[in-house]
C-alpha cells in the first residue's frame, strides 16, 4: 500500500515532479501561493510549507516581492562529480547507477504516492510520445528516472542524480542515438521504461528493482555493444 502522505508532502512532491519534467525551468517564476492553494485544493499555509521546505533544500529561491523562482542549476549548492573525460567514465556512471538506482525504484514502489506516481507518468508520457515520433528525448528519460528516486522518499537518491545529471545525459544522449535508424530500437526501450511504471504503480518492490536493473544493464551493453572495457587498467 502507498505511504500516507500528508498535504505539505504533497504540494512539495508536485512542485518537485514539475520541476523534474520542465513544467517549472530554471529562473522560471512559480505561480503564487494563492494560485497553487487552488490548483492543489490546499490552504495557503500548506503551500507555504512545501515552499519552505524547497527553499531549505536550495530548490527554489525568494525574492521580496516578485515571488518564488526554480534555482538555476548551477547555482546550488550541491553534490558534484568530477566531468566525464572518457568511454570509461561513461562506463563507470553506469555501474554506479547500477548499485543505487534499483534499490531507489525498489524503494519507490513501497512508498510511492499519487503526486509522486504523477510525476513518473508525465515523464513517460513524454518518452511516449518521443517515441511515437522516432525521437528520443533525454531530458524526458532523466525526468523519468529522477522522479523514481524522488518517489522513494530518500533524498540522497535523488541528491545524487540530480549530481550526475549531466554525466548521466552524455551516456543517454549516445544511447539514444544508438537506437535510431531503420531498425529503431526506441519501442524497446520505451517498454522497459513502462514495465519499471507498471512494477512502481503496481506496488511490486522486486519487480521494480530487477526491471530497472534490466534497463540500466541493458541500455550500458546496448551502447557499448556487449564489450566492456577493464576498469582495473
Amino acid at each position: 500500500m502507498p505511504r500516507p502522505t500528508s498535504l505539505v508532502d504533497a504540494v512539495y512532491r508536485s512542485i518537485v515532479g514539475g520541476i523534474a519534467d520542465g513544467t517549472y525551468r530554471p529562473n522560471d517564476r512559480l505561480p503564487s501561493e494563492h494560485d497553487l492553494a487552488g490548483q492543489f485544493g490546499v490552504s495557503r499555509p500548506v503551500v507555504r510549507s512545501a515552499l519552505e521546505r524547497l527553499r531549505r533544500e536550495g530548490t527554489i529561491l525568494s525574492r521580496r516581492g516578485a515571488g518564488s523562482f526554480v534555482r538555476a542549476a548551477e547555482a546550488k549548492q550541491k553534490l558534484g562529480f568530477a566531468p566525464v573525460e572518457s568511454i570509461a567514465d561513461i562506463q563507470r556512471c553506469y555501474e554506479f547507477r547500477l548499485t543505487i538506482e534499483p534499490d531507489a525504484a525498489f524503494h519507490a514502489a513501497l512508498r510511492r504516492d499519487g503526486p509522486a506516481l504523477r510525476a513518473i507518468e508525465s515523464a513517460l508520457d513524454l518518452l511516449a510520445t518521443a517515441t511515437r515520433q522516432e525521437q528520443h528525448r533525454e531530458d524526458a528519460d532523466f525526468a523519468f528516472h529522477h522522479a523514481i528516486a524522488e518517489a522513494s522518499n530518500n533524498h540522497y537518491y535523488a541528491a545524487s542524480l540530480q549530481a550526475l545529471r549531466s554525466h548521466i545525459a552524455v551516456g543517454m544522449k549516445i544511447h539514444g542515438l544508438s537506437l535510431l535508424g531503420p531498425n529503431s530500437g526506441l519501442r524497446g526501450v520505451f517498454d522497459e521504461h513502462e514495465a519499471i511504471f507498471r512494477a512502481l504503480r503496481d506496488g511490486e518492490a522486486e519487480a521494480a528493482r530487477g526491471t530497472m536493473a534490466a534497463h540500466i544493464r541493458g541500455s550500458r551493453d546496448r551502447l557499448f555493444e556487449g564489450r566492456l572495457l577493464d576498469l582495473s587498467l
